[in-house]
Protein backbone atom coordinates (compact mmCIF):
# COMPACT_ATOMS: atom_id res chain seq x y z
CA UNK A 1 0.00 0.00 0.00
CA UNK A 2 1.26 3.52 -0.76
CA UNK A 3 1.94 5.49 2.58
CA UNK A 4 0.95 8.54 0.90
CA UNK A 5 -2.80 6.85 0.06
CA UNK A 6 -4.66 8.61 3.04
CA UNK A 7 -8.33 7.18 3.25
CA UNK A 8 -11.46 7.49 5.32
CA UNK A 9 -12.26 8.01 9.08
CA UNK A 10 -13.49 4.69 8.78
CA UNK A 11 -10.40 2.99 8.03
CA UNK A 12 -10.02 0.22 10.64
CA UNK A 13 -6.64 -2.00 10.79
CA UNK A 14 -7.64 -5.87 11.59
CA UNK A 15 -5.25 -7.54 13.22
CA UNK A 16 -5.04 -11.23 13.30
CA UNK A 17 -3.37 -14.77 12.01
CA UNK A 18 -4.12 -15.69 8.97
CA UNK A 19 -2.87 -18.97 9.04
CA UNK A 20 -5.22 -19.88 11.74
CA UNK A 21 -8.41 -17.71 11.79
CA UNK A 22 -8.57 -16.72 7.89
CA UNK A 23 -12.06 -17.40 7.84
CA UNK A 24 -13.46 -15.41 11.17
CA UNK A 25 -10.67 -12.13 9.73
CA UNK A 26 -12.45 -12.49 6.39
CA UNK A 27 -15.87 -12.61 8.26
CA UNK A 28 -14.53 -9.44 10.05
CA UNK A 29 -13.13 -7.43 6.47
CA UNK A 30 -16.62 -8.26 4.93
CA UNK A 31 -18.24 -6.69 7.98
CA UNK A 32 -16.19 -3.57 8.39
CA UNK A 33 -17.24 -2.70 4.46
CA UNK A 34 -20.72 -3.40 4.71
CA UNK A 35 -20.58 -1.16 7.67
CA UNK A 36 -19.59 1.74 5.16
CA UNK A 37 -15.47 1.43 6.36
CA UNK A 38 -12.43 0.30 4.53
CA UNK A 39 -10.97 -2.53 6.07
CA UNK A 40 -6.98 -2.76 6.27
CA UNK A 41 -5.75 -6.58 7.39
CA UNK A 42 -2.45 -7.05 9.29
CA UNK A 43 -1.37 -10.89 9.18
CA UNK A 44 0.18 -11.89 12.44
CA UNK A 45 0.26 -15.36 12.28
CA UNK A 46 4.36 -16.73 12.19
CA UNK A 47 3.30 -19.65 9.66
CA UNK A 48 4.38 -19.08 6.15
CA UNK A 49 0.63 -19.98 4.85
CA UNK A 50 -2.45 -17.66 3.83
CA UNK A 51 -5.88 -18.20 2.33
CA UNK A 52 -5.27 -14.68 1.61
CA UNK A 53 -2.81 -11.73 0.95
CA UNK A 54 -3.25 -9.15 4.07
CA UNK A 55 -2.48 -5.54 3.47
CA UNK A 56 0.33 -5.65 6.01
CA UNK A 57 1.89 -9.20 5.66
CA UNK A 58 3.35 -11.15 8.65
CA UNK A 59 6.76 -11.23 6.36
CA UNK A 60 6.79 -7.44 7.20
CA UNK A 61 5.53 -7.28 10.48
CA UNK A 62 8.11 -9.64 11.43
CA UNK A 63 10.66 -7.42 9.61
CA UNK A 64 9.58 -4.82 11.36
CA UNK A 65 10.72 -6.40 14.44
CA UNK A 66 13.99 -7.32 12.96
CA UNK A 67 14.13 -10.51 12.09
CA UNK A 68 12.33 -12.87 9.31
CA UNK A 69 9.64 -14.69 9.17
CA UNK A 70 11.65 -18.20 9.23
CA UNK A 71 13.42 -16.85 12.25
CA UNK A 72 10.41 -16.35 14.25
CA UNK A 73 8.40 -20.06 12.50
CA UNK A 74 11.91 -21.80 13.46
CA UNK A 75 11.39 -20.60 17.35
CA UNK A 76 10.77 -23.61 19.71
CA UNK A 77 9.47 -21.45 21.72
CA UNK A 78 5.65 -19.75 20.79
CA UNK A 79 5.60 -17.46 23.67
CA UNK A 80 8.83 -15.99 22.27
CA UNK A 81 8.10 -16.44 18.83
CA UNK A 82 4.20 -14.52 19.29
CA UNK A 83 6.96 -11.16 21.20
CA UNK A 84 8.75 -10.62 18.21
CA UNK A 85 5.30 -10.36 16.16
CA UNK A 86 4.47 -8.23 18.55
CA UNK A 87 7.16 -5.87 18.38
CA UNK A 88 6.47 -5.77 14.91
CA UNK A 89 2.69 -5.10 14.99
CA UNK A 90 3.54 -2.39 17.17
CA UNK A 91 5.60 -0.60 14.72
CA UNK A 92 3.39 -1.31 11.80
CA UNK A 93 0.47 -0.42 13.25
CA UNK A 94 1.98 2.72 14.83
CA UNK A 95 3.08 3.66 10.99
CA UNK A 96 -0.10 2.95 9.54
CA UNK A 97 -1.58 5.21 12.85
CA UNK A 98 1.09 8.13 11.74
CA UNK A 99 0.30 7.81 8.03
CA UNK A 100 -2.99 8.69 8.37
CA UNK A 101 -3.50 5.22 6.49
CA UNK A 102 -5.70 3.79 9.35
CA UNK A 103 -7.63 5.34 12.13
CA UNK A 104 -9.04 2.44 14.30
CA UNK A 105 -7.92 -1.08 15.27
CA UNK A 106 -9.75 -4.54 15.71
CA UNK A 107 -7.92 -7.32 17.06
CA UNK A 108 -8.74 -10.89 17.13
CA UNK A 109 -7.68 -13.39 18.96
CA UNK A 110 -7.32 -16.07 22.32
CA UNK A 111 -4.81 -16.35 24.36
CA UNK A 112 -2.14 -15.30 21.87
CA UNK A 113 -3.84 -12.77 19.99
CA UNK A 114 -5.09 -11.23 23.25
CA UNK A 115 -1.46 -10.84 24.47
CA UNK A 116 -0.50 -9.18 21.35
CA UNK A 117 -3.80 -6.85 21.26
CA UNK A 118 -3.05 -5.32 24.89
CA UNK A 119 0.63 -3.98 23.76
CA UNK A 120 -0.56 -2.73 20.28
CA UNK A 121 -3.48 -1.04 22.02
CA UNK A 122 -2.07 0.33 24.93
CA UNK A 123 0.71 1.73 22.00
CA UNK A 124 -1.49 3.72 20.56
CA UNK A 125 -3.10 7.49 22.44
CA UNK A 126 -5.93 7.60 23.98
CA UNK A 127 -8.78 8.64 21.72
CA UNK A 128 -8.03 6.09 18.82
CA UNK A 129 -10.54 4.04 18.84
CA UNK A 130 -9.48 0.18 19.59
CA UNK A 131 -11.09 -3.02 20.02
CA UNK A 132 -10.49 -6.39 21.71
CA UNK A 133 -12.53 -9.45 20.20
CA UNK A 134 -11.45 -12.46 22.27
CA UNK A 135 -12.09 -15.79 24.03
CA UNK A 136 -10.66 -14.11 27.15
CA UNK A 137 -12.53 -10.76 27.48
CA UNK A 138 -12.87 -9.65 31.08
CA UNK A 139 -10.88 -11.98 32.76
CA UNK A 140 -8.29 -12.11 35.38
CA UNK A 141 -5.97 -13.69 33.61
CA UNK A 142 -5.72 -9.76 31.85
CA UNK A 143 -3.10 -7.70 34.23
CA UNK A 144 -5.01 -4.53 34.44
CA UNK A 145 -2.01 -2.78 34.26
CA UNK A 146 -1.76 -3.61 29.91
CA UNK A 147 -5.18 -2.57 29.88
CA UNK A 148 -5.68 0.47 27.55
CA UNK A 149 -7.94 3.20 29.31
CA UNK A 150 -10.02 3.72 26.44
CA UNK A 151 -9.50 -0.09 25.16
CA UNK A 152 -13.41 -1.92 24.05
CA UNK A 153 -13.83 -5.07 24.82
CA UNK A 154 -16.24 -7.98 23.68
CA UNK A 155 -16.72 -11.48 24.38
CA UNK A 156 -15.68 -13.76 21.51
CA UNK A 157 -18.71 -16.49 22.58
CA UNK A 158 -18.16 -19.83 20.68
CA UNK A 159 -15.52 -18.63 18.83
CA UNK A 160 -12.50 -20.90 19.60
CA UNK A 161 -12.52 -22.86 16.19
CA UNK A 162 -14.38 -21.48 13.12
CA UNK A 163 -17.38 -19.77 12.54
CA UNK A 164 -20.84 -20.08 13.66
CA UNK A 165 -24.18 -18.00 14.57
CA UNK A 166 -22.90 -17.17 17.75
CA UNK A 167 -19.51 -15.72 17.39
CA UNK A 168 -20.47 -14.18 13.29
CA UNK A 169 -22.81 -11.95 16.33
CA UNK A 170 -20.03 -10.97 18.51
CA UNK A 171 -17.57 -10.22 15.35
CA UNK A 172 -20.27 -8.25 13.47
CA UNK A 173 -21.04 -6.15 16.84
CA UNK A 174 -17.25 -5.37 17.31
CA UNK A 175 -16.57 -4.27 12.91
CA UNK A 176 -19.82 -1.63 13.52
CA UNK A 177 -18.46 -0.75 17.03
CA UNK A 178 -15.61 0.73 15.51
CA UNK A 179 -16.44 1.94 12.42
CA UNK A 180 -19.01 3.85 14.18
CA UNK A 181 -16.44 5.05 16.66
CA UNK A 182 -13.76 5.66 13.67
CA UNK A 183 -16.32 7.99 12.06
CA UNK A 184 -17.38 9.69 15.24
CA UNK A 185 -14.71 10.01 17.23
CA UNK A 186 -13.08 13.14 18.57
CA UNK A 187 -9.19 14.01 19.63
CA UNK A 188 -8.93 14.72 23.51
CA UNK A 189 -9.49 18.62 23.76
CA UNK A 190 -6.20 20.20 24.81
CA UNK A 191 -7.46 23.84 25.71
CA UNK A 192 -7.17 23.56 29.35
CA UNK A 193 -4.63 22.09 31.41
CA UNK A 194 -5.65 18.50 32.81
CA UNK A 195 -5.95 17.92 36.28
CA UNK A 196 -6.60 14.21 37.08
CA UNK A 197 -7.89 13.04 40.94
CA UNK A 198 -8.71 9.85 42.23
CA UNK A 199 -11.37 9.05 44.46
CA UNK A 200 -14.04 6.88 45.33
CA UNK A 201 -18.22 7.70 45.23
CA UNK A 202 -19.47 10.64 47.50
CA UNK A 203 -20.95 8.23 50.19
CA UNK A 204 -17.33 7.50 50.83
CA UNK A 205 -15.18 10.19 50.11
CA UNK A 206 -16.48 13.89 49.51
CA UNK A 207 -13.81 16.33 48.49
CA UNK A 208 -14.47 15.83 44.99
CA UNK A 209 -17.94 18.36 45.52
CA UNK A 210 -15.58 20.96 46.36
CA UNK A 211 -12.42 20.15 44.63
CA UNK A 212 -13.94 19.69 40.84
CA UNK A 213 -15.68 23.22 40.87
CA UNK A 214 -12.90 25.06 42.50
CA UNK A 215 -10.56 24.00 40.14
CA UNK A 216 -12.61 24.15 36.99
CA UNK A 217 -12.73 28.25 37.93
CA UNK A 218 -9.26 28.50 37.93
CA UNK A 219 -8.98 26.93 34.23
CA UNK A 220 -8.67 23.93 34.90
CA UNK A 221 -10.04 20.21 33.15
CA UNK A 222 -10.96 17.96 36.21
CA UNK A 223 -11.26 14.05 35.20
CA UNK A 224 -11.64 12.01 38.39
CA UNK A 225 -10.99 8.42 38.33
CA UNK A 226 -13.06 5.97 40.25
CA UNK A 227 -9.96 4.07 42.39
CA UNK A 228 -11.70 0.38 42.33
CA UNK A 229 -9.34 -1.02 40.07
CA UNK A 230 -9.45 0.03 36.59
CA UNK A 231 -9.68 3.36 37.42
CA UNK A 232 -6.90 3.97 38.76
CA UNK A 233 -5.18 1.47 35.78
CA UNK A 234 -6.75 4.56 33.67
CA UNK A 235 -5.22 7.04 35.82
CA UNK A 236 -1.59 5.77 35.30
CA UNK A 237 -1.67 4.70 32.05
CA UNK A 238 -2.94 8.30 31.19
CA UNK A 239 -0.41 10.02 33.76
CA UNK A 240 2.58 7.71 32.13
CA UNK A 241 1.82 9.59 28.51
CA UNK A 242 2.24 12.99 30.55
CA UNK A 243 -1.55 13.78 30.21
CA UNK A 244 -1.83 15.43 32.99
CA UNK A 245 -0.61 19.29 34.44
CA UNK A 246 -1.42 17.39 37.96
CA UNK A 247 -2.69 14.60 40.30
CA UNK A 248 -4.33 15.10 42.96
CA UNK A 249 -3.90 11.27 44.17
CA UNK A 250 -6.25 11.75 46.99
CA UNK A 251 -7.64 7.85 47.29
CA UNK A 252 -4.98 5.01 47.66
CA UNK A 253 -7.19 1.98 48.40
CA UNK A 254 -5.92 0.63 45.60
CA UNK A 255 -2.03 0.42 46.56
CA UNK A 256 -3.52 -1.35 49.92
CA UNK A 257 -5.46 -3.65 47.85
CA UNK A 258 -2.70 -4.80 45.94
CA UNK A 259 -0.73 -5.10 48.96
CA UNK A 260 -2.65 -6.90 50.80
CA UNK A 261 -3.71 -9.28 47.92
CA UNK A 262 -7.49 -8.03 47.22
CA UNK A 263 -7.86 -8.86 43.77
CA UNK A 264 -9.47 -4.80 43.14
CA UNK A 265 -6.17 -3.96 42.14
CA UNK A 266 -4.74 -1.20 39.79
CA UNK A 267 -1.28 -3.06 39.04
CA UNK A 268 2.09 -2.97 40.82
CA UNK A 269 2.74 0.29 39.68
CA UNK A 270 -0.47 2.09 41.11
CA UNK A 271 1.31 5.61 42.03
CA UNK A 272 3.91 5.68 40.02
CA UNK A 273 3.66 6.51 37.20
CA UNK A 274 2.92 10.06 37.62
CA UNK A 275 6.26 10.46 39.34
CA UNK A 276 8.16 8.94 36.73
CA UNK A 277 7.22 11.85 34.60
CA UNK A 278 7.33 14.69 36.56
CA UNK A 279 3.93 15.76 36.99
CA UNK A 280 3.27 17.36 40.43
CA UNK A 281 1.69 15.42 42.96
CA UNK A 282 -0.67 16.33 46.26
CA UNK A 283 -1.21 12.46 47.72
CA UNK A 284 -3.53 11.41 50.63
CA UNK A 285 -4.12 8.27 52.21
CA UNK A 286 -7.76 7.86 51.19
CA UNK A 287 -9.43 5.00 52.24
CA UNK A 288 -6.41 2.69 52.27
CA UNK A 289 -8.03 1.06 55.68
CA UNK A 290 -10.36 -0.75 53.20
CA UNK A 291 -9.58 -4.44 51.87
CA UNK A 292 -11.91 -4.79 48.91
CA UNK A 293 -13.76 -7.71 47.58
CA UNK A 294 -16.62 -8.96 45.54
CA UNK A 295 -19.88 -9.11 47.50
CA UNK A 296 -21.10 -11.80 45.83
CA UNK A 297 -18.78 -14.28 47.04
CA UNK A 298 -18.43 -15.48 50.81
CA UNK A 299 -15.97 -13.41 53.04
CA UNK A 300 -12.51 -14.91 52.76
CA UNK A 301 -11.72 -16.62 55.95
CA UNK A 302 -9.13 -14.85 57.22
CA UNK A 303 -11.62 -11.66 57.50
CA UNK A 304 -14.58 -13.06 58.88
CA UNK A 305 -15.33 -11.46 62.25
CA UNK A 306 -13.87 -8.45 60.79
CA UNK A 307 -16.06 -4.78 60.36
CA UNK A 308 -17.45 -4.84 57.11
CA UNK A 309 -19.61 -2.47 54.65
CA UNK A 310 -21.43 -3.93 51.54
CA UNK A 311 -21.29 -0.79 49.45
CA UNK A 312 -23.62 -2.60 46.66
CA UNK A 313 -23.76 -6.53 44.97
CA UNK A 314 -20.63 -5.77 43.43
CA UNK A 315 -17.73 -4.74 45.95
CA UNK A 316 -18.00 -5.16 49.88
CA UNK A 317 -14.73 -4.02 52.52
CA UNK A 318 -13.46 -5.03 55.56
CA UNK A 319 -11.38 -2.97 57.33
CA UNK A 320 -7.36 -3.60 58.08
CA UNK A 321 -5.61 -4.39 61.04
CA UNK A 322 -2.78 -2.47 62.56
CA UNK A 323 -0.46 -4.29 61.09
CA UNK A 324 -1.41 -4.48 57.93
CA UNK A 325 -2.09 -0.68 57.02
CA UNK A 326 1.50 -0.32 58.46
CA UNK A 327 2.67 -2.37 56.12
CA UNK A 328 0.89 -0.36 53.43
CA UNK A 329 2.28 2.71 54.90
CA UNK A 330 5.51 1.12 54.09
CA UNK A 331 4.81 -0.09 50.60
CA UNK A 332 3.45 3.89 49.19
CA UNK A 333 6.78 5.51 50.70
CA UNK A 334 9.41 4.43 48.62
CA UNK A 335 6.94 5.01 44.84
CA UNK A 336 6.75 8.75 46.95
CA UNK A 337 10.27 8.43 47.24
CA UNK A 338 11.24 7.74 44.05
CA UNK A 339 9.31 11.01 42.10
CA UNK A 340 10.82 13.20 39.75
CA UNK A 341 8.21 15.70 40.75
CA UNK A 342 7.12 17.90 43.51
CA UNK A 343 5.05 16.28 46.00
CA UNK A 344 3.12 17.07 48.99
CA UNK A 345 1.24 14.72 51.32
CA UNK A 346 -1.29 15.58 53.10
CA UNK A 347 -2.46 12.80 55.86
CA UNK A 348 -6.04 13.44 58.02
CA UNK A 349 -5.19 12.24 61.47
CA UNK A 350 -9.47 11.82 61.82
CA UNK A 351 -10.17 9.78 59.69
CA UNK A 352 -10.04 8.84 55.83
CA UNK A 353 -13.20 7.70 54.68
CA UNK A 354 -16.89 8.33 55.71
CA UNK A 355 -17.28 5.01 56.86
CA UNK A 356 -14.42 5.36 60.07
CA UNK A 357 -15.58 8.28 61.63
CA UNK A 358 -17.05 7.53 65.36
CA UNK A 359 -20.39 5.83 65.11
CA UNK A 360 -19.25 4.17 61.61
CA UNK A 361 -18.94 0.63 61.09
CA UNK A 362 -15.64 0.56 60.14
CA UNK A 363 -14.48 2.87 62.87
CA UNK A 364 -10.93 1.72 64.26
CA UNK A 365 -9.27 4.63 65.28
CA UNK A 366 -5.93 2.61 66.71
CA UNK A 367 -5.41 0.93 63.84
CA UNK A 368 -5.62 4.58 62.16
CA UNK A 369 -2.68 5.91 64.44
CA UNK A 370 -0.63 3.09 63.71
CA UNK A 371 -0.81 4.44 59.89
CA UNK A 372 -0.22 7.61 60.56
CA UNK A 373 2.70 7.36 62.72
CA UNK A 374 4.44 4.35 60.50
CA UNK A 375 3.91 6.65 57.50
CA UNK A 376 4.94 9.64 58.64
CA UNK A 377 7.81 8.40 60.10
CA UNK A 378 8.31 6.54 56.48
CA UNK A 379 8.45 10.02 54.79
CA UNK A 380 10.71 11.71 57.01
CA UNK A 381 12.52 14.48 55.91
CA UNK A 382 12.71 13.69 52.17
CA UNK A 383 8.88 14.42 51.47
CA UNK A 384 7.26 17.47 52.28
CA UNK A 385 3.97 16.60 54.63
CA UNK A 386 1.28 17.94 56.48
CA UNK A 387 -0.84 16.51 59.41
CA UNK A 388 -3.63 17.85 59.54
CA UNK A 389 -6.38 17.35 63.17
CA UNK A 390 -9.17 16.89 60.28
CA UNK A 391 -11.10 14.54 58.78
CA UNK A 392 -10.71 13.60 55.05
CA UNK A 393 -14.29 14.73 54.67
CA UNK A 394 -13.89 17.81 55.93
CA UNK A 395 -13.66 21.12 54.87
CA UNK A 396 -10.21 21.83 56.56
CA UNK A 397 -8.71 19.26 53.84
CA UNK A 398 -9.75 20.32 51.04
CA UNK A 399 -8.86 23.91 51.83
CA UNK A 400 -5.58 22.44 52.03
CA UNK A 401 -5.21 20.51 49.04
CA UNK A 402 -6.28 23.90 47.25
CA UNK A 403 -3.60 26.10 49.52
CA UNK A 404 -0.79 23.43 47.90
CA UNK A 405 -2.13 23.83 44.81
CA UNK A 406 -2.37 27.35 44.49
CA UNK A 407 1.14 27.68 45.68
CA UNK A 408 2.24 25.49 43.49
CA UNK A 409 0.95 27.61 40.61
CA UNK A 410 2.05 30.75 41.51
CA UNK A 411 5.48 29.30 41.67
CA UNK A 412 5.36 27.89 38.63
CA UNK A 413 5.07 23.93 38.96
CA UNK A 414 1.64 23.70 37.87
CA UNK A 415 0.53 25.90 34.42
CA UNK A 416 -1.69 28.30 35.25
CA UNK A 417 -5.30 27.39 34.06
CA UNK A 418 -7.00 28.92 31.26
CA UNK A 419 -10.61 30.65 31.70
CA UNK A 420 -13.08 32.26 29.24
CA UNK A 421 -12.20 36.27 28.42
CA UNK A 422 -15.39 38.59 28.15
CA UNK A 423 -14.75 38.63 24.78
CA UNK A 424 -14.87 34.61 24.28
CA UNK A 425 -10.82 34.06 23.97
CA UNK A 426 -9.18 32.39 26.40
CA UNK A 427 -6.78 33.72 29.09
CA UNK A 428 -4.49 32.06 31.43
CA UNK A 429 -5.47 32.33 34.84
Amino acid sequence: MNPSDKISRESVLIIGTVDTKFDELAFLRDCVVEAGGRAVVMDVGVRNQSHFVAEITNREVAAAAGVTLEDIADSVDENVAMQAMTRGAIAQTLKAFREERVHGVLVLGGTMGTDLALDVTAALPVGVPKFLISTVSFSHLIPPERLAPDLMAILWAGGLYGLNSLCRSSLRMAANAVVGACRNAAPIALDRPIVGISSLGTSALRYIVALKPALEQRGYEVAVFHATGMGGRALESLAAQKTFAAVLDLCLQEVANDVLGSIVTAGEDRLENAGRMGIPQIVAPGAIDMIDMPSWKATPHAYVGRPRHAHNRLIASVVSTASERRAVARAIVPKLASSKGKVKVIVPREGIQEWDRKGQPLYEPEAHQAFVEEFVSGLGSTIDVLVLDAHINDGQFTDSVMAVFDDWVRQGVIPQGVVESSSGGSLRA
